[in-house]
């Protein structure tokens, strides 16, 4: 379950709430459902019960309880509870993460992109040549940007708004948005001096990473190593595809399905663990492994609101630092439960339910790549 579908179904609960007169509000248009600040409050929370205890006339507890009852036990969810003055944080069931693979991998190209604001799976009545244009607005050039031809110190300006234009498609605005971009911090370069300074790729990263008000830092030359947020994103991706391969290799496919323990409780000692990132030496401890998995599938499933937030935020940023932080989380995850079998070992039904979750990671990577513009490679 993602944050949207989440939302939808708090909504759902809202909508009953005042048909059923239990609570007298206006209906939200949308509800903001997100992961809670701290960890051991529950997968996502939301501060709805806060927003309408006002217009309800009543304490948000109060209204916090008429939610919870009304959204325990809906599909999904395992646990709704009550936290601080009225938010409702949530458990998702154990089917979560195994239906979040499923949907990134049956969505594909499309997964984090939406029709007029809904998500794919809403949009049974598009046609389906009119869902392929949004996905070619979204891959391919965007119709009149200015970054092939951009003026001398408007490298920024001209990739913010081709990138903010693959946005709005992505997100349902296309063609709808009267907002234009923020206001940026200039750089005294154009952009086509830049690419040819550090390629195309790196160009785009550094142009985009920095927040509208943050300055560009413009490196001397890339560098091709894991100290390279761009470079670990596109390794990511790549190492996400090269362990298809092997696996097809190996003779099996990907299932979406339980993914185990972690290694060492697989019986694979931490020394045999097949090596996934770039260099050998880890600069931190390794993480909770439970963590791990966690962090993984919440980036996956927020992905999509993600580009959201970003289209309404005029904020491509946005968009950079969550590919950034799914990068990191992946390469944690496949150190703590490794996809592929080591030395003698035959491919297990874990082991599909791991490729599954490498191959979804591996396609939200590439899509906010491709989204901004930048190469998703198959091999690096």
């Amino acid at each position: 379950m993602t944050p949207a579908e989440l939302s939808r179904t708090v909504l759902r609960s809202v909508r009953g709430a005042v048909e059923e007169q239990e609570l007298s509000v206006p209906v939200p248009a949308r509800i903001v459902v997100e992961p809670p600040p701290r960890p051991g409050c529950g997968d996502y929370a939301s501060n709805v019960a806060l927003q309408l205890a006002g217009p309800a006339g009543r304490p948000a507890r109060e209204v916090a309880e008429i939610l919870r009852k009304r959204l325990a036990g809906s599909a999904g969810i395992a646990r709704v509870e009550i936290a601080g003055p009225g938010f409702l944080n949530f458990t998702l069931g154990d089917g979560a993460l195994i239906a979040l693979v499923r949907d990134v991998l049956a969505q594909g190209d499309g997964y984090g992109v939406t029709w007029a604001g809904q998500s794919p799976e809403d949009v049974g009545d598009v046609p389906g040549d009119a869902f392929d244009g949004v996905l070619k607005r979204v891959s391919g050039p965007v119709a009149g940007s200015s970054a092939a031809a951009s003026p001398a110190g408007g490298a920024r300006e001209a990739v913010v708004d081709e990138v903010l234009g693959r946005i709005d498609a992505a997100a349902g605005f296309g063609g709808r948005r009267d907002g234009g971009r923020p206001a940026l911090v200039p750089v005294p370069y154009d952009l086509d001096a830049l690419t040819v300074r550090l390629g195309s790729d790196e160009a785009r990263w550094v142009l985009l990473r920095p927040a509208a008000h943050d300055p560009v830092r413009v490196p001397e030359r890339p560098v091709q190593r894991e100290s390279n947020p761009r470079f670990r994103v596109q390794y990511a991706c790549a190492r996400a595809r090269a362990l298809v391969r092997n696996a097809g290799e190996l003779g099996f496919v990907s299932e979406p399905g339980d993914v185990g323990r972690p290694a060492a409780g697989d019986g694979v000692p931490a020394d045999a663990r097949p090596a996934s990132r770039p260099s050998a030496r880890h600069t931190a401890a390794a993480p909770v492994p439970s963590r791990s998995l966690h962090a993984l599938q919440i980036l996956l499933a927020t992905y999509p609101s993600v580009i959201d937030v970003a289209a309404r935020l005029r904020a491509p940023d946005r968009v950079v630092r969550h590919l950034e932080a799914t990068a990191d989380a992946f390469f944690r995850w496949h150190d703590d439960f490794p996809p592929l079998p080591v030395g003698e070992q035959k491919p297990l039904a874990v082991h599909r339910a791991r490729l599954a979750l490498a191959e979804a990671s591996g396609t939200v990577l590439a899509n906010g790549l491709r989204l901004l513009g930048i190469s998703a490679p198959a091999h690096l």
